[in-house]
């Protein structure tokens, strides 16, 4: 089974005030074992194109692999009280294998010319993850947006706590 993401259902992770975007930022394909991300190049407003993203209710690691493209992984974790404790930022290249633990937010950004796309090894039903914390809170504690030329990391507003930015 193949899911289009539109702009529409983007809009609500993404900085405030983005009024154009990517039309098709994101398709999931969709196996009894695994899910197939394939998201577009490009700007939404000053983001970097992204996947909606999601917390994590599985019980154990989720494995991704990217297949294709550039990019990054962004992955926090949050308290209680929906605050960031820890927010982690992965590099995306082909080969790249990233591992998620259970109960961390995710989100795969597109930071190249061409598609980004990554498979993850398990496809999850609807009671392993919530969107809910992010869509809450317009995204993750950091936006990741193009300044210059490069990638720069914007504090969320809607979070009080901005952790300390750690890479992988």
């Amino acid at each position: 089974m193949v899911i289009t993401k539109e702009f529409a259902d983007l809009k609500p992770v993404l900085m405030p005030g983005v009024k154009k975007g990517i039309k098709y930022p994101y398709f999931q394909i969709l196996d009894k074992d695994q899910v197939l991300f394939v998201v577009s190049s490009g700007l939404n407003g000053l983001e970097f194109n992204k996947t909606i993203g999601y917390c994590s209710l599985f019980p154990g690691v989720q494995i991704y692999q990217c297949l294709y493209g550039h990019g990054i992984m962004v992955m926090q974790r949050n308290d209680e009280a929906g605050e960031a404790k820890e927010f982690k930022v992965v590099s995306l290249s082909a080969g790249r294998v990233v591992s998620v633990p259970a109960s961390w937010a995710m989100c795969i950004i597109n930071t190249g010319s061409n598609f980004l796309v990554v498979l993850r090894n398990s496809a999850m039903n609807e009671k392993f993850f919530d969107t809910n914390p992010i869509t809450k809170k317009h995204g993750l504690a950091y936006h990741v947006v193009e300044k210059k030329g490069d990638i720069a990391f914007e504090q969320n507003p809607n979070y009080r706590i901005h952790p300390q930015i750690t890479t992988e």
